[in-house]
Formats: C-alpha cells, structure tokens, sequence
C-alpha cells in the first residue's frame, strides 16, 4: 500500500507505525451503567410519585357517540341530528345524519370523523362513499353516520323515515 503524497509530505509521530493499518484511538463516551440505572431509578419514582403528568388525547373517555357529534361540530357539519334507535333497531344503537356544503366539504367532515374515532379507540368503521362526496355512510357498529350534500338529503329524506315513531327522541345539535 502505497501512501498518498500528501500523506507523504505530513511528519509521522514517532509512535505511529506507517505500514500499520489506521486505528483510530477508542475514546469511551458511554455512560457508566451504574448512573444508568440511578436515571431510570429516578424516573420510575416520579411515574410512581404522580409527579409525570400523561397528556391525554380530547377525544379519550368519551362515548363514541360523544366523539361523533363533537367531530361533526368541529368539522362545520350543517344540520347535525342524532337519532335514538335503542329498542327500535337491532341495526344501530344511534344513527347521526348531517350535512356538508360541497362535494368537497361532506369528503373532508366524514375524513376527519374517521380520524377522530380511530384515535378514541372505537375501531375502524366501514365506509361507503367517501370518493364521491354526495353521500358518505360511516358504520362503527352501534352508531350510523350519513353526511349528505343538502340537495341529497332532501331528496332522500331518511331522518323522516327513522324520527316518525318518536319525535322526542330526536336530538338536533
């Protein structure tokens, strides 16, 4: 192996073999284990202590019915009613009808619905209709959510359908 020439032309310390390979020198800059374990002593105490405050999401804790009508008032959602179905329906426990002002508009209410339910923890609904934008169906299981485009909503007029039987258990937010 040949040395480059400028490596050549630089002076050698008197200590270094140049037909060795290059080692660096190994400087330690790990810590030592035993203050190591004094920080994770530390930290496990304070966890203990109360002292660590977890940050909590907005949405945990609260039903997902709680959880649907607080995306769909964040989301601007027009015309927001939440039907009752309990002991009516074997299909749903709740089915929440709303609107949007475009196409555009219902995509992005029913895009951030899903968002917040998943982070709530209540599981990934089915969904119906999302590229399209006229009429969005969002299944979680015990609650139906339909986002309309308001010209579609009244023309296929379902809170009529399902609100005839009792008009008091029909909430409009």
């Amino acid at each position: 192996m040949n040395p480059s020439p400028i490596l050549a032309t630089l002076p050698l310390p008197a200590t270094v073999d140049p037909t060795a390979s290059p080692k660096p020198e190994r400087t330690t800059y790990l810590t030592p284990v035993a203050e190591l374990q004094d920080d994770i002593a530390a930290v496990e105490t304070a966890a203990d202590d109360r002292s660590v405050s977890r940050v909590s999401s907005p949405t945990e804790g609260r039903t997902a019915i709680e959880v649907v009508i607080a995306s769909l008032d964040d989301s601007k959602a027009e015309e927001v009613v939440d039907i009752n179905l309990q002991g009516r329906s074997a299909l749903a426990d709740h089915m929440v009808i709303a609107s949007g002002r475009s196409h555009r508009h219902v995509s992005a209410v029913a895009d951030h619905l899903l968002r917040d339910l998943k982070e709530a923890g209540h599981g990934n609904a089915k969904v119906e209709g999302l590229q399209n934008g006229d009429w969005v169906l969002i299944d979680t299981g015990d609650i139906i959510i339909h986002i309309f485009r308001p010209e579609v909503r009244t023309f296929y007029n379902i809170e009529k359908m399902w609100s005839v039987s009792d008009a008091k258990e029909t909430t409009v937010h």
